[in-house]
């Protein structure tokens, strides 16, 4: 392989790449914690939508729980954004039949 395709074959992933990303960020992924008492939506570029609240888990007396709540909600968003994000790469890397060591 020359230099010239490899150049060539480097300019294509890169746009491969900004595509996926520019589709990952116009996805919405959501998450729930507490058997759906508490809901997070994420964009693909982790942007924190919205956070919904069911009213039966709000008790003044135990905020650390609705805290606890919010924050895997979070979580599993992330988690669920990262895992898209990783299988979308993965794809592009096996369709240009590069090979990974380990992979």
């Amino acid at each position: 392989m020359n230099m010239n395709q490899i150049m060539k074959q480097a300019q294509a992933m890169q746009k491969k790449l900004a595509k996926q990303q520019e589709e990952l960020a116009g996805k919405e992924f959501e998450a729930s914690s507490g058997g759906g008492m508490v809901t997070a939506k994420m964009n693909g570029t982790g942007t924190l939508l919205s956070v919904k609240i069911e009213k039966s888990v709000v008790d003044p007396d135990d905020v650390e729980m609705l805290e606890d709540l919010v924050v895997a909600a979070v979580n599993e968003a992330q988690s669920k954004i990262s895992h898209e994000a990783q299988g979308d790469m993965m794809g592009m890397i096996n369709q240009m039949g590069i090979k990974l060591p380990g992979m």
